[in-house]
C-alpha cells in the first residue's frame, strides 16, 4: 500500500513498528539529528514553540521540561496525535492539533520558535509553508528544521543497514517513493540549495546549516560511529525572522 506523509502512521502495524524502531540503541534520530537540533535551538526558556509534524510529541515534553512557556504540536496522523495527547497530559501549556501543517491557520506574530523535525520532505510545496512560518513568528523569531539529507532523497533505497549508497538524479527535484516498514512512502526531493533558497525567499536570514556529522560520544560502538561517518543522513537549517 502507498502512503502520503502522516497517513503512513495511521496503519497500526506501521505505527507499532516505527515506535519500536525508535527504541533501538544508537538509532540515527537520537545519535545524529537530535543533538544538532538542540544545538541549533539553544535556550528555549519562556519561548512559545510551534512544532510542525510533531509525531508523538516526545520532543515537546523535553521542551516543556526545559522551560518553554507554551508548546503547540501539529500532526496529521491520528495514531501520533493520540500518543502525543497522552504524552502532554500532565503539561497544561502543551497541546497537539490533528491536522496537516499545510492546513493550519498560522496566526501572525505569535511564536518565538517554529521547529519541524523530519517532516518537510513529505511536502510537495514548501514555499507556502515557509512563508506561513515566517508570518507566525514574532520579530526575531527562529525557524529550525531537519529533513532527510538530499543525497538520500535523490535516490531513495529500501531502509536497512547498507555498505554502499547510490546518489543519482540529484538535480531532478520532485516526487520519490521509498519502501519502508512494509509500505510505500511518498517523499519529495530537493537539493541543499533548494532548501536554502526557499528560506531566503520566505524572508529568513539563514544562520546555520548542518549535515548531522556524527560525534563519537553519542555512539556506544565504534562500528556504528564509523559507518555513520560515510554519508550524511540529515540536513538541518536554522533561520531568523528579521526584527
Amino acid at each position: 500500500m502507498s502512503y502520503h506523509g502522516s497517513d503512513f502512521y495511521d496503519d497500526n502495524s506501521n505505527f507499532e513498528q516505527y515506535m519500536q524502531r525508535r527504541q533501538w540503541q544508537e538509532n540515527a534520530n537520537d545519535t545524529l539529528e537530535t543533538p544538532v537540533i538542540w544545538q541549533l535551538l539553544g535556550d528555549v526558556l519562556d519561548r512559545h514553540v510551534l512544532d510542525l509534524g510533531c509525531g508523538d510529541a516526545g520532543f515537546g515534553v523535553e521542551l516543556l521540561k526545559k522551560g518553554c512557556a507554551a508548546y503547540v504540536g501539529i500532526e496529521g496522523s491520528r495514531n501520533m496525535v493520540k500518543a502525543a495527547s497522552n504524552q502532554l497530559m500532565d503539561y497544561s501549556h502543551g497541546s497537539v492539533l490533528h491536522m496537516r501543517m499545510e492546513d493550519y491557520t498560522y496566526p501572525r506574530n505569535v511564536y518565538d520558535v517554529v521547529i519541524s523535525r523530519l517532516a518537510l520532505h513529505y511536502l510537495e510545496d514548501i514555499g507556502s509553508v515557509f512563508r506561513s512560518i515566517h508570518q507566525t513568528l514574532k520579530p526575531n523569531g527562529r525557524f529550525v528544521f531537519s529533513v532527510e539529507h538530499p543525497v538520500i532523497t535523490s535516490t531513495l533505497q529500501p531502509s536497512g543497514t547498507r555498505t554502499n549508497w547510490v546518489v543519482d538524479n540529484y538535480f531532478i527535484d520532485g516526487y520519490r517513493e521509498q519502501q519502508w516498514l512494509g509500505g510505500t512512502v511518498h517523499k519529495y526531493h530537493r537539493t541543499v540549495e533548494d532548501y536554502f533558497i526557499a528560506m531566503q525567499e520566505a524572508g529568513f536570514i539563514v544562520e546555520q546549516l548542518r549535515e548531522s556529522k556524527p560525534v563519537r560520544e553519542h555512539f556506544a560502538s565504534d562500528e556504528t560511529y564509523e559507518r555513520r561517518r560515510r554519508i550524511p543522513l540529515f540536513l538541518c537549517l536554522a533561520g531568523r525572522k528579521q526584527d
